[in-house]
């Protein structure tokens, strides 16, 4: 057992634990607040499932995504604004709760989390699929072009299922507002996406092939 990626990856998850609270709880003003334990759960509970079993069958696919270092500047911009634009939507989630400004229809939480988990399914699926799957845009050697499953529907799987994953969250955060600043994502992964399929098809034998016998990037039949 490697104990030094074990400790790297619980403090990693223990710390993401704490700064979504802080993010959460802090603006709501108290600690009662349902919905915000309800995300917690569907966020935490399954990425440390995912985590246990990255660290027993695939310990170099967890630390490839623990310690994934954006090289691209391009690329560090947009990370940047990702991580500026949940660090807004998680602050508007609790301040949205504390003054209690509008709501999604009943019944929308349960939908938000059986989208989530259903993503997050389709997450796992992914990384299943693609041992070469990484946070960071490079090539990796002896990396080949993948095209079965998901990546036989559209090219990028990893980014279509995030849309539902990022969006859904939103939703089980009961924050209609969130929920609109979460669509800032959109430009920020089409902006990713050609960014990294200019990299692919330089870098990856094959990736032009593979561009030509699936069409669509992102959704079947739009992009």
């Amino acid at each position: 057992m490697n104990k030094n990626l074990l400790r790297e990856a619980l403090i990693k998850y223990v710390s993401g634990i704490l700064l979504v609270g802080v993010l959460l709880f802090l603006p709501a003003g108290t600690l009662k607040w349902n919905n915000g334990w309800i995300f917690m759960a569907v966020l935490f509970i399954p990425m440390l499932i995912a985590g246990i079993v990255m660290y027993l069958k695939a310990p170099d696919l967890l630390r490839s995504r623990l310690n994934a270092r954006e090289k691209q500047a391009e690329q560090k911009d947009v990370i940047g604004l990702s991580g500026l634009m949940f660090l807004v939507a998680f602050i508007v989630a609790g301040l949205n709760y504390r003054f209690n400004w509008l709501s999604f229809p009943s019944g929308s939480v349960t939908i938000g989390c059986v989208v989530f988990l259903l993503s997050y399914r389709g997450f796992a699926e992914v990384l299943r699929e693609n041992a070469y799957l990484s946070r960071t845009i490079e090539v990796q050697q002896g990396q080949k072009v993948v095209d079965t499953g998901m990546y036989g529907i559209v090219r990028h799987p990893m980014y279509a299922v995030t849309v539902f994953l990022f969006f859904s969250m939103m939703v089980i955060l009961d924050s209609p507002f969130s929920f609109a600043i979460m669509i800032l994502y959109l430009p920020l992964i089409v902006k990713r996406i050609i960014n990294e399929e200019a990299v692919l098809e330089k870098e990856l034998d094959g990736y032009r092939d593979y561009k030509n016998k699936v069409r669509y990037r992102l959704i079947p039949f739009i992009w």
